[in-house]
C-alpha cells in the first residue's frame, strides 16, 4: 500500500467521523425557533379527530428521534399550507434516525411516549433537546 493510498483512507475515515456525530444542532434550533415564533402554530391539543390541532408525541428519553419524526410527519400531512420549516425538520430528522448520524440521538426507533402535547410543546422538546446537544 502506497502513501497516498493510505492518506486517501485516514482522510476517509476522518470525513465518516465527522459526519457520525451530524445532527446539525444549530440549524434544528434555527427551525424551531422560527416555528415557535409562528403564532398560527399555537392552539390547544384536543385529541378529537374534529380538531384542526394537532396533539403530537412527548417523548420519553432515548425515544426523541423517533417521535421528533413522527411528529413533524404528522405536521406535514396535516398543515393545509406547505411549511417549509417543518418539511426541513422532518427530512432532517428522517435522515439522522436512518443513518443513525446523530450519536447522542441513538435510542429506538420506534417513538415511545406518555404524554401528548400541543404543537407548542412538541416544538420546545425539540428545542430543549437539541440545545443540551448543543452545550
Amino acid at each position: 500500500m502506497n502513501a497516498s493510498m493510505l492518506s486517501y483512507i485516514l482522510f476517509s475515515c476522518l470525513l465518516l467521523s465527522v459526519q457520525a456525530e451530524n445532527c446539525v444542532v444549530r440549524e434544528i434550533i434555527r427551525y424551531t425557533q422560527r416555528l415557535l415564533d409562528d403564532s398560527s402554530l399555537s392552539c390547544p391539543c384536543r385529541q378529537t379527530a374534529l380538531s384542526s390541532c394537532s396533539c403530537l408525541p412527548i417523548p420519553e428519553h432515548g425515544y426523541e428521534l423517533a417521535c421528533f419524526v413522527d411528529g413533524t410527519k404528522h405536521l406535514m400531512e396535516n398543515n393545509k399550507s406547505s411549511n417549509p420549516a417543518i418539511e426541513r425538520l422532518y427530512l432532517t430528522f428522517q435522515a439522522q434516525l436512518d443513518r443513525n448520524l446523530c450519536k447522542r440521538m441513538a435510542g429506538g426507533d420506534q417513538c415511545q411516549y406518555k404524554t401528548k402535547g400541543n404543537v407548542k410543546e412538541f416544538l420546545k422538546k425539540i428545542l430543549t433537546t437539541y440545545q443540551e446537544i448543543d452545550k
